[in-house]
């Protein structure tokens, strides 16, 4: 069965790395004891050797080794052995672009589909939806396709975030964004709030954290929905 973790951030505010999640990877990540990290994103430039060692500090707290994707000659190979998959935020673009050109895309979704628990933050949550479309991040590379894993039947966009009433600033809300995606995709878009993820078991999808999530569907007002409410309806 599917087992798949989209957090919206691996940082909240005042905490370290993955900090806030990591009571409920441990969980998720159960009778798992080392997993593939995936660091094409390359938040800020970083390397994949700077990005992965990040990920293994995190990880180490909860007893689960991390090894990195470009530590394997092989990466198809390193997909088809993982015992579970760790992909991180940064660049959207650049990921997507990389997963393609290492030919990772069906590879990784044929891993999950058959139970290989998945936990992806940030641009690692945009790709679990049926496109990146939704993605925040600058254009730097251009993708292939924007066609993602589809763990999902809907989008995510993370770090979703509300009007600020005190600013002065006249440029689109997010909300706006994707008023204007919809005027021409039909794929609803769920946009996380700092802090909040979606627990995937097979076909159920309940919103965890301590925030709501704001639903958005082409023709519908846009929905708040509460943490613990179950999105299933959306799969």
């Amino acid at each position: 069965m599917k087992k798949v973790l989209i957090a919206s951030t691996s940082t909240v505010h005042g905490k370290a790395y993955l900090e806030y999640i990591l009571p409920d990877l441990a969980s998720f990540f159960k009778g798992v004891h080392e997993i593939l990290f995936i660091p094409y994103a390359r938040p800020s430039g970083l390397t994949h050797e700077a990005y992965t060692a990040k990920a293994k500090e995190a990880f180490e707290k909860i007893n689960i080794e991390v090894r990195g994707i470009h530590e394997f000659d092989n990466p198809i190979n390193a997909v088809n052995q993982a015992k579970g998959i760790f992909i991180g935020g940064g660049n959207t673009f650049l990921l997507v672009k990389q997963l393609y050109e290492n030919r990772l895309i069906s590879v990784v979704k044929n891993v999950v589909e058959n139970g290989i628990p998945y936990f992806g933050t940030s641009a690692g949550s945009n790709i679990t939806g049926l496109t990146m479309m939704n993605t925040n991040d600058m254009p730097i590379v251009y993708p292939p396709s924007f066609n993602t894993f589809g763990f999902i039947n809907f989008n995510i966009n993370p770090h979703y975030l509300d009007p600020d009433p005190s600013s002065k600033h006249m440029g689109e809300t997010r909300e706006t964004r994707i008023k204007e995606y919809h005027n021409f995709n039909e794929i609803p878009v769920l946009g996380l709030r700092e802090g909040s993820w979606l627990k995937v078991d097979g076909s159920k999808v309940l919103l965890k954290g301590d925030l709501n999530a704001r639903l958005f569907q082409k023709g519908k007002a846009a929905k708040e929905l509460p943490p613990n409410t179950d999105v299933s309806f959306l799969m």
